[in-house]
């Protein structure tokens, strides 16, 4: 988060409300562009947080390294002082569960027997088949590591920020850039990368150092603030470790809706319904996420589902983060009251520096002015 000084408000509007307000006014504005990749799905809007950046914000397609904003962005608004970010890891692999339940689905293909051989009545052909052929590529040991596309990811959104903040990511102000993580290696490996990307917007064409070596020092990892719930033994207790604390997700999995992708979807694989369910089904519209995100393919698991399809999985998934998360339960948002007890200290004292540094720029000015009225009243007087 740098914290280098910036100029003078030049409207009585609160920076940090004025500065969030202009920020999400752009952001929205970005979500409503229409994408031009000729590769993106039609199912990317129901992928939740597995969904490529750019197809949220279709203005990194043409330039993924310039910020793509409204002209009048903070003008005569507000100049910002500090910037405090939370910011999601890069695209990753998926999690060891998540494989090895890909691989539980793509062994059932393959075991298809009397099953299989016949055309989808939708798509014209035999999607099972196809995906029964198709080598598996995905492996236990990239387990949600950070893929290359990732430390693009924030390698770009670190030269959009300088770009978009000259003032604070300012070359003088690159040994004041503080970077905190969790454990995890793909979000120490996101820290790297995007110091990696703020050390080539300074020094363009060069190669970085280890960032052990950079000014602003590497990634400082905190799990007690960054990983608060991992840390808050009501929230392990009430929630994650209860088997009865997603009973409503657990309903919904066995409810109609489900039960109407899963009899579609074991018509288009040609497999037993009873050897499907509804975490195969995830695991299933999600891989079509990844090949997206990873390797930019339309991968033959899209043909899998439809629109109708995506909206249910994609109410699956929320719903889980509502109970897990989300506000299903009190302790939930209570846990993370460390990390925005953390974030507002930081805004409060660079409010109060900046505020400490005006005063002392007014007592100045007055000074020198009375210093200067003076020396003209001692020089007509003499």
């Amino acid at each position: 988060m740098p914290r280098g000084p910036g100029r003078f408000l030049r409207a009585p509007v609160a920076p940090a409300a004025a500065l969030a307000a202009a920020l999400l006014s752009s952001l929205a504005r970005c979500s409503l562009l229409e994408s031009g990749d000729p590769v993106a799905s039609a199912l990317s809007p129901y992928f939740g947080t597995k969904t490529r950046y750019e197809d949220v914000n279709p203005g990194l397609l043409p330039n993924p390294e310039a910020p793509w904003r409204d002209p009048e962005l903070l003008e005569g608004t507000c100049t910002p002082v500090q910037l405090v970010a939370v910011i999601r890891h890069g695209t990753r692999y998926p999690t060891a569960k998540q494989i090895r339940k890909l691989r539980q689905l793509h062994e059932l293909l393959q075991a298809r027997g009397p099953w299989g051989g016949r055309a989808s009545a939708t798509s014209g052909r035999d999607v099972g088949a196809v995906l029964a052929d198709r080598p598996l590529w995905y492996a236990d040991w990239m387990d949600g590591q950070l893929v290359e596309k990732g430390r693009q990811d924030m390698r770009q959104l670190a030269l959009r920020l300088a770009s978009l903040f000259p003032t604070l990511f300012c070359r003088e102000n690159f040994g004041r850039l503080r970077l905190v993580t969790s454990s995890k290696h793909r979000c120490v490996d996101s820290g790297v990368a995007f110091l990696q990307g703020l050390w080539q917007h300074y020094n363009p064409g060069l190669t970085p150092p280890d960032v052990a070596d950079m000014e602003c020092g590497p990634p400082r990892i905190n799990d007690k603030l960054m990983r608060f719930f991992d840390n808050c033994k009501k929230f392990l207790t009430e929630v994650e470790r209860n088997a009865t604390a997603l009973y409503h997700v657990e309903a919904f999995k066995t409810g109609p809706e489900m039960q109407d992708i899963l009899k579609k979807v074991a018509a288009t694989l040609q497999v037993p319904i009873n050897d499907l369910n509804a975490d195969l089904i995830q695991v299933a519209f999600f891989t079509c996420s990844f090949d997206l995100a990873i390797k930019g393919i339309k991968s033959p698991w899209c043909d899998v589902f439809d629109i109708d399809d995506a909206k249910v999985l994609e109410y699956l998934n929320d719903l889980k983060q509502y109970w897990k998360r989300g506000y299903g339960y009190t302790i939930n948002s209570r846990s993370s009251c460390i990390l925005f007890e953390d974030i507002f200290q930081h805004l409060d004292k660079a409010v109060e520096q900046k505020q400490r540094k005006t005063t002392q720029y007014w007592n100045t000015s007055v000074s020198s002015s009375l210093i200067f009225k003076k020396k003209n009243v001692l020089k007509l007087k003499g």
